[in-house]
C-alpha cells in the first residue's frame, strides 16, 4: 500500500510525532497508513548483541522492558524524559526515529551507541529490507533515510560494553517539554583511561555526536573534574537560537550538561560503582 501512494502517504502507528506535524501543517498527505494492526512488529527482543525494538513497541513498553534496560541502560535513562506517560504509552520508537526530529531524545540514543535501523520497502528498484546506520539515517531535520513508499520496521540498539556507565541529562523550560539542550553520555574507564561518546538533542539539524579517549580525571564522579573535555566536545556544535534560547545560551548549557553527564555516567560504570565500595 505504502509503494501505491509513495509520497502521497504517511504512515500513523503511534501518530505522536505524526499530528502535530499535520497540525502544523508541515505535512500534507493524502493517504495515512495505519500499520497498528501489524502485531508482529510490537516486540522488544534483548540479547547480548543489543536490544531490537519494532516498529509498534510503544515507548513505554521500551522503558519497562527489564532485560532491555539491562542490556542497555541507556533507552530507560532516555525514555523517561520523553513527553508524559500519555504519550509513551501511545507514541512509538521506531515512529520517534523515523521522524528524525533532533530535538527528540531517541534520535541521540541511536547516534551515540551508532544503533541501525531496519527499512522495508516494495518500491520497485529498492530492496525488500536495508539496514541504515544511524549515521546514514538521519538526512536533516524532520528528514531521515526512510523514503516514500518504505516502511521503518525495526530499531537496533547495540548493547553496553561491559563496565561502561551511560547517562542522559536534559534542561527544558517544563517538564515533558522538547529539551532545550539534552545529552546522551556513554563512558568506557579502563586501565586509568576513559574513553567518552557523546550525543546532543536540540543542537543542530542532526544529533551531533563527539568521542574522545583521556586520562581519567582526578575526581571522576564530580562534573567540575569533566570541565575542559566538555568543552572540547562542546566546540565544534553550531546551535541555531529560536524563541526558547540563544544559540549562546544552548552552548553554555551543552558544555555544562556535558559535564554533568560525563560524571552522572562513570557513576554508574563499573569503575564508578568500585570506587564507591571503597
Amino acid at each position: 500500500m505504502l509503494a501505491d501512494v509513495g509520497a502521497d502517504g504517511k504512515v500513523l502507528a503511534g501518530g505522536q510525532s505524526l499530528l502535530p506535524i499535520l497540525s502544523m501543517r508541515l505535512a500534507a498527505p493524502g493517504h495515512l497508513v495505519d500499520v497498528n494492526r501489524l502485531s508482529e512488529l510490537a516486540y522488544v527482543r534483548a540479547d547480548a548483541d543489543g536490544v531490537r525494538v519494532g516498529a509498534l513497541a510503544r515507548h513505554a513498553a521500551v522503558e519497562r522492558n527489564e532485560e532491555g534496560a539491562r542490556v542497555q541502560p541507556l533507552l530507560r535513562q532516555a525514555l523517561r524524559l520523553v513527553a508524559h506517560p500519555t504519550i509513551r504509552n501511545r507514541g512509538t520508537t521506531v515512529g520517534s526515529l523515523a521522524h528524525a526530529d533532533p530535538s527528540g531524545e531517541m534520535t541521540a540514543v541511536l547516534a551515540v551507541l551508532g544503533g541501525t535501523v531496519t527499512i522495508a520497502s516494495a518500491v520497485p528498484g529498492r530492496p525488500s529490507r536495508r539496514e541504515v546506520a544511524a549515521t546514514d539515517f538521519f538526512l536533516g531535520p524532520l528528514e531521515s533515510a526512510v523514503g516514500a513508499g518504505d516502511l521503518a520496521v525495526e530499531a537496533f540498539f547495540p548493547a553496553a560494553p561491559q563496565d561502561s556507565g551511560s547517562a542522559f541529562v536534559e534542561v527544558a523550560r517544563r517538564h515533558g517539554d522538547y529539551a532545550v539542550c539534552g545529552v546522551a553520555a556513554v563512558v568506557s574507564p579502563a586501565m586509568g583511561r576513559v574513553h567518552a561518546r557523546l550525543a546532543y538533542v536540540s543542537m543542530g539539524p542532526t544529533p551531533p555526536v563527539a568521542e574522545f579517549d583521556m586520562p581519567a580525571p582526578a575526581d571522576p564522579r564530580d562534573p567540575r573534574s569533566w570541565q575542559e573535555p566538555a568543552r572540547g566536545a562542546v566546540s565544534g556544535l553550531e546551535p541555531e537560537g529560536d524563541i526558547h534560547a540563544t544559540a549562546d545560551y544552548r552552548l553554555h548549557l551543552a558544555g555544562v550538561l556535558t559535564a554533568r553527564a560525563l560524571a552522572q555516567a562513570w557513576s554508574a560504570s563499573a569503575a564508578g560503582r568500585d570506587e564507591e565500595a571503597a
